[in-house]
């Protein structure tokens, strides 16, 4: 991801919506390039999980098998930049969050119903989002309710008048069916964001996965996008 960022002309800054750990197998890995990059970032379930903020009888069988393998390859270093990860952070015309404004750790806003609720909390114009691992967005309307917006790679979203919430999808873990890496650039200049997908060799982080003895399942969805 960071090199077909650069191979499009770099960006300024990085905005990192959380779960840096969890699934993978290079959780220290994952902390220490971020931390090379001029960066904000927000916690997620997974990252405090990995540093026992979180209790991990919330997830699934699986994920509370990777959270408690990950929390042992985590140095001293890796620990402190997760412990200080704020919830919430309000940006120029932006807040982030993990999951939710309402709920910044654990709820999906993958419904209109849920994003609706949510816009009344959160001050901004926009609301950047992870959690779900599906590019999308809500935009609301003027009578109160919101529309869905497919966030795609075919065309760019300018953010105008409307308030949104948008998510760019997952760079580890894809959950919309394509298992290539999904990450958004927003140009300021032109206030449009746009939706880009990149291949990456999902064979070797399997094989990394196999040594780690982490669920067989997660590596398995890798290659589906699910």
């Amino acid at each position: 991801m960071l090199a077909d960022i650069q191979h499009r002309g770099g960006v300024d800054e990085y905005w990192c919506l959380g779960d840096i750990v969890g699934y993978g197998p290079d959780p220290a890995g994952c902390i220490r390039l971020l931390m090379q990059q001029p960066h904000i970032c927000v916690a997620g379930n997974h990252d405090l999980a990995a540093i026992s903020r979180v209790d991990v009888a919330r997830f699934n069988p699986d994920a509370a098998v990777a959270s408690r393998w990950t929390a042992q390859q985590l140095n001293p270093e890796d620990i402190e930049y997760l412990d200080i990860l704020p919830k919430i952070i309000e940006r120029d015309n932006f807040t982030l969050v993990h999951g939710s404004p309402r709920e910044p750790l654990w709820e999906y806003i993958i419904s209109k119903g849920s994003a609706e609720e949510n816009f009344n909390h959160f001050k901004t114009k926009y609301c950047l989002v992870g959690h779900s691992h599906k590019p999308l967005i809500f935009r609301q309307n003027k009578d109160g309710g919101c529309s869905f917006i497919p966030l795609t790679t075919a065309i760019g979203q300018v953010l105008g008048g409307s308030r949104m919430i948008v998510n760019p999808g997952s760079i580890g873990q894809p959950r919309d069916g394509d298992p290539r890496a999904s990450y958004a650039i927003y140009d300021d200049e032109s206030s449009v964001v746009r939706l880009y997908r990149v291949a990456y060799d999902i064979n070797a982080t399997q094989q990394k996965m196999v040594k780690a003895n982490l669920p067989v399942k997660l590596m398995v969805r890798l290659e589906q996008g699910l």
